[in-house]
């Protein structure tokens, strides 16, 4: 563990499909006008971060985001960062899923020819290891499921945990340290 090292994490801008609230895991979808203009917004909340490594997933939507961010530093492209993938709910909304699995969600039930939450914690955890190994601070832009499942993985919680954190997009949240309490240090704030 590295007690200097601090997780930057900033959701990407709106897309077409999370305002309609559609379930975006591998579908490259692109921000709308919206989304760019929360991005440049979060600009400035991350500069302030003095941000030393940037990992974004190679989306375009995340991608985007994190050119918007307008950051010197260079980009490492990470797969480990990409959305979760929703199977068979890849491009629909909890309400149509629930009209054949009335309790559906995300957390709590699965998602057939998809992943487990197992498997997106276990994708995390490398992401985990590497920033904590890492001096400063770690920027890291791409999703909602997959960034709230790191949030809870880098407090020591199952990842189903993540249920706990909403996550708006285009907002900055900072995970860090108490000691060697691994904490959350600021969580969905959007830049003014």
């Amino acid at each position: 563990m590295a007690s200097a090292s601090q997780i930057a994490l900033v959701r990407h801008g709106q897309t077409e499909w999370s305002l309609n609230g559609r379930h975006t895991g591998r579908t490259d979808v692109s921000l709308t006008d919206q989304g760019r203009e929360e991005a440049r917004t979060a600009a400035a909340l991350v500069q302030a971060l003095e941000i030393d490594h940037v990992r974004t997933s190679p989306l375009a939507r995340a991608r985007e985001t994190c050119e918007l961010l307008n950051l010197s530093q260079p980009v490492t492209i990470d797969a480990d960062l990409m959305e979760w993938d929703y199977g068979i709910y890849e491009g629909i909304t909890t309400v149509e899923i629930r009209e054949t699995v009335p309790t559906w969600t995300v957390w709590s039930q699965p998602c057939l020819n998809g992943e487990t939450a197992a498997d997106v914690a276990a994708r995390v955890d490398r992401v985990i290891v590497t920033a904590r190994a890492s001096e400063g601070t770690t920027l890291i832009v791409a999703h909602g499921h997959v960034l709230r499942v790191l949030a809870a993985r880098w407090l020591g919680l199952d990842p189903g945990a993540g249920r706990y954190f909403r996550l708006d997009t285009a907002t900055v949240s900072l995970l860090g340290w108490e000691r060697e309490t691994p904490v959350i240090l600021r969580w969905n704030t959007r830049g003014a």
